[in-house]
């Protein structure tokens, strides 16, 4: 058996050193507990921007504020805040999966990528995720990931992957991912109302995977005012707790779509599951997607997997 968990818990809002150090903490209560994989939801570091469904006009000064301290508080890899949570899981012998606001400084000093960072119980960094495709709102903050990312990691507890929030949507994101034979899953939300929990276990039973689905908890009184009042008006009725803007949901899913822990309701909690990889071989008997339910005579997919810089400098010599 196999422990693994989701991390429910808010980050502290628009503060990198600070969410990576309760990050840190939350590591070392996963792996006291049994955990082998903490995974942390999408774009905890420095938090997930809810703030831009409720803004009127991505061109006024309260947007312009807003993206400029997300930038800031967005994580580099590697840096020192990646070193960071690399010690954490070397200390403890985890391996961590935690969505962070990434800004790549070597060809652009502005965008920022919705991603997952890899972490092995090495402390060391397996790669890093970026998210396809932003979804609605999320396309005035983030740039989009390539094929590059779309990685299924050999590690000592499992085939290990992942995908962000809507990507769960993508029929080919699936598949590329299912081919890749995908053990263990993560699944990383804002939040994992019930649409999400429908994503997550049909990604599941689809994949013949374990599913560790996690979402955050943001009550509206962490947040500053100013975004506390933009963030309010663009998630009425997320949320039927009052003054909570993400509720939450996490929790673990077998091969089979069922739940095995959670899902968790409106609170900060760490869910935990414990998965036996050698359940996947029987599921495969009904159905495998990139095996024995193929029709590659039919249909065929191609993953162009090669990064798209944004710049190619040919110089002679």
């Amino acid at each position: 058996m196999i422990r693994v968990a989701a991390v429910q818990h808010s980050p502290v809002f628009l503060d990198r050193d600070a969410t990576i150090e309760k990050g840190a903490a939350l590591i070392a209560e996963a792996a006291a507990n049994g955990a082998r994989l903490a995974v942390f939801p999408e774009t905890w570091v420095p938090c997930y921007p809810a703030w831009i469904f409720g803004a009127t006009e991505w061109e006024d000064d309260f947007s312009k504020r807003a993206f400029a301290r997300l930038r800031a508080n967005s994580v580099e890899v590697p840096s020192a805040a990646t070193d960071r949570i690399c010690e954490a899981a070397r200390e403890h012998g985890i391996h961590v999966v935690m969505g962070i606001n990434e800004l790549d400084a070597q060809f652009s000093g502005g965008t920022i990528y919705n991603s997952l960072l890899y972490v092995s119980a090495e402390g060391e960094i397996l790669g890093v995720h970026r998210k396809l495709v932003p979804t609605h709102a999320e396309r005035i903050v983030w740039g989009q990931g390539d094929g590059s990312t779309l990685h299924v990691f050999d590690t000592d507890i499992g085939r290990l992957g992942g995908l962000i929030c809507w990507e769960h949507w993508m029929p080919l994101a699936r598949f590329a991912m299912h081919a890749q034979g995908e053990q263990i899953h993560v699944a990383a939300w804002p939040e994992v109302p019930e649409i999400h929990h429908l994503a997550s276990r049909h990604y599941a039973f689809e994949g013949r995977c374990f599913v560790v689905c996690a979402g955050q908890f943001l009550a509206l009184e962490t947040l500053p005012e100013e975004f506390r009042k933009v963030a309010a008006a663009g998630n009425e009725g997320l949320s039927d707790a009052a003054g909570v803007l993400l509720p939450g949901g996490s929790g673990i899913i077998g091969p089979d779509g069922s739940w095995i822990a959670g899902p968790a309701g409106d609170e900060e909690t760490i869910v935990y599951g414990d998965i036996d990889l050698d359940a996947i071989g029987g599921e495969f008997q009904a159905l495998d997607v990139a095996g024995h339910y193929n029709r590659p005579d039919v249909f065929q997919l191609t993953v162009d997997a090669r990064p798209r810089v944004p710049v190619s400098w040919l110089r002679e010599g």
